[in-house]
């Protein structure tokens, strides 16, 4: 039993999200909520937000036991990326990338 929740867009750098990312992939999902409550990084939250529609989405769909569930897969990938501009002396302008990432996250039962 596998059920999985996904959030397309997320206005953070794939790269900051995959150190979030790293510290739960395979924990239990009580686990996994404890370190990203308490972790004081953006991401921390926007992947919690993730894991807890999983964790429903389990519950509700699968009627999963919540305390049997794990992490089976937490995955990254980079979304597009929104293109800015800044002005500079002289009538020069630089580019300013923002970054988003999709974040895909499946809980099973252990």
């Amino acid at each position: 039993m596998q059920a999985s929740a996904k959030l397309s867009h997320a206005r953070i750098s794939a790269q900051k999200c995959r150190l979030v990312a790293d510290q739960v992939r395979g924990l239990p999902v009580e686990r996994a909520l404890e370190i990203l409550t308490f972790s004081k990084k953006k991401a921390a939250h926007t992947v919690r937000k993730v894991l807890e529609s999983a964790i429903a989405n389990a519950e509700h769909n699968e009627g999963a036991d919540v305390d049997e569930l794990k992490i089976a897969e937490i995955y990254v990938n980079e979304g597009p990326t929104l293109k800015r501009w800044r002005a500079r002396a002289k009538g020069r302008a630089n580019q300013i990338l923002k970054r988003t990432s999709h974040i895909q996250v499946t809980v099973a039962e252990q």
